[in-house]
């Protein structure tokens, strides 16, 4: 993890940036055959051909932006791995979170490599094991910061960023990743 990747006044530019550019959408999935309101706003960016289908939603790409092809760019530097394409979420508050989940889908191939920037207040981010529930690790992930997530990790952990009731501020949260185009 780097944990100021982008540094207090960069991360702060980006994060007005994207808050303002970006076309957000409330988007309905799948879950056990109901269709649901997603609790946050998404978007999705990346090359063309870079489709994505997670929850029975099929995502056709947004060009990228000068804004996301700046922290593309930076995450490049960092991670040392090229990504195609970018899943965007804005948690409004405390009532917007994201569950249990595996980023594990076919067009991501076998071991994905997903590097996760968060701008604005820090949310807890929590990680668990498949097999054995009790082996946990929960981390506070900061503005303007950079957690990769590579290996068999997608294969053996689930992760998620909790409903909480204690006020906090908005916050985005970029997923970059490597679509197989169709």
């Amino acid at each position: 993890m780097w944990p100021a990747a982008f540094g207090p006044e960069g991360a702060a530019d980006l994060f007005a940036s994207l808050r303002a550019g970006i076309q957000w959408q409330q988007e309905e999935i799948a879950i056990f055959g109901q269709r649901r309101r997603v609790p946050r706003l998404v978007a999705w960016h990346g090359d063309a051909g870079a489709r994505y289908r997670y929850s029975g939603t099929d995502h056709a790409p947004a060009p990228w932006t000068p804004a996301l092809e700046r922290v593309r760019a930076r995450v490049r530097e960092l991670s040392g791995t090229e990504f195609n394409a970018v899943l965007l979420n804005l948690y409004r508050d405390g009532r917007d979170g994201m569950g249990w989940h595996a980023d594990d889908e076919p067009e991501l191939g076998r071991d994905p490599v997903i590097a996760s920037v968060s701008l604005g207040a820090p949310r807890r981010f929590c990680l668990r094991h498949r097999r054995q529930p009790d082996l946990k690790l929960d981390l506070e992930l900061p503005h303007g910061s950079l957690l990769l997530m590579s290996g068999p990790l997608q294969h053996h952990w689930v992760h998620a960023l909790p409903k909480t009731r204690r006020p906090v501020g908005e916050r985005i949260n970029l997923t970059f990743r490597r679509v197989a185009v169709r």
